[in-house]
């Protein structure tokens, strides 16, 4: 008996994380939105590709929560998408309401979930998810440091001209201005990257990968990424459905480590068929730890801001 996966809200994020889940055919997938058509239509279509790629997973669209009931893990992607010259944090105080709406329904309809938060901004809602949900950290988390980490990858790949395979990039902290990717932990296959790089490189590279989403909603106009943040968000489906106890980058309510507490930011951990099995510590310097602070504080004004 295949598990059975809901993603909430059909846009471009939500419908391509649907579909590579479904692709993979371990998972049934629900898709829920509240545009009537939307997410019947985009999984009539995903149904029928589903032949050419060879899954059997049933891929269901709907307008009623009573059809994510029993979801063994809910992916949350409901949000208004960030517009040109719009910072995550202007987000927060619109898909705060959204995420609060959406987690009560998820709850109501299958409280044994874990939750995983994609909208928007990314910290401040798994933290209002958390609060809303009532569940323990291990079951709610946001994906953001796999896309964060899969972006600085990229460009380090094709500054050195090497297989992504072979490039291991660790991104912390907050998703948006104040994330804080580490190049002396960033490794080409094994060797760190400050040996193959120059310090001016390395700072151009680390800008990039900070300003990642904006770059591509500038040069699309209207609208955001979505192929990475819902391939990410797979990723994090894949590791807790399979129990592959896989270390990825996860947004997570710390409680103590790395002296933060009761501050979800990026870090990385250990995740499997409980959720958040383990928060990896990673020994910082006293800059990156003065920089994984300064993106938890702009993680409280945040939480401020909410209420919570």
């Amino acid at each position: 008996m295949r598990s059975k996966v809901s993603v909430i809200g059909a846009g471009n994020v939500g419908a391509t994380c649907a579909f590579r889940i479904a692709e993979q055919g371990y998972a049934d997938v629900v898709m829920l939105d509240i545009l009537e058509g939307v997410p019947q239509g985009k999984a009539l279509d995903m149904l029928q590709a589903a032949p050419i790629i060879d899954t059997d997973a049933l891929i269901t669209g709907t307008n009623d929560y009573a059809d994510t009931a029993g979801s063994e893990i809910v992916v949350i992607t409901s949000g208004m998408p960030r517009k040109p010259g719009m910072s995550r944090d202007d987000l927060v105080k619109v898909n705060a309401d959204i995420v609060k709406q959406v987690t009560e329904n998820v709850v109501k309809h299958s409280p044994d979930c874990i939750i995983i938060l994609v909208s928007n901004p990314l910290d401040a809602m798994v933290q209002m998810a958390l609060h809303v949900s009532g569940f323990p950290r291990s079951r709610v988390l946001g994906q953001s440091g796999v896309l964060d980490s899969a972006r600085f990858r990229t460009f380090l790949a094709q500054e050195l001209n090497v297989s992504v395979e072979d490039v291991f990039a660790c991104v912390l902290g907050g998703h948006g201005d104040t994330m804080v990717p580490v190049p002396r932990l960033s490794t080409i296959g094994g060797v760190p990257i400050t040996d193959l790089l120059s310090q001016e490189r390395i700072d151009a590279i680390v800008e990039r990968t900070v300003k990642g989403g904006a770059e591509i909603v500038a040069l699309l106009k209207t609208g955001s990424a979505y192929y990475a943040p819902g391939t990410a968000a797979a990723q994090m489906v894949d590791a807790i459905l399979l129990d592959r106890k896989k270390i990825l980058p996860t947004a997570t309510r710390l409680e103590g480590e790395y002296g933060i507490n009761n501050i979800v930011v990026g870090v990385p951990a250990k995740l499997g068929k409980a959720g958040i099995e383990q928060v990896m510590e990673i020994q910082l310097t006293s800059e990156e730890s003065a920089s994984l602070k300064k993106s938890a504080d702009a993680v409280q004004a945040l939480n401020t801001v909410m209420g919570i």
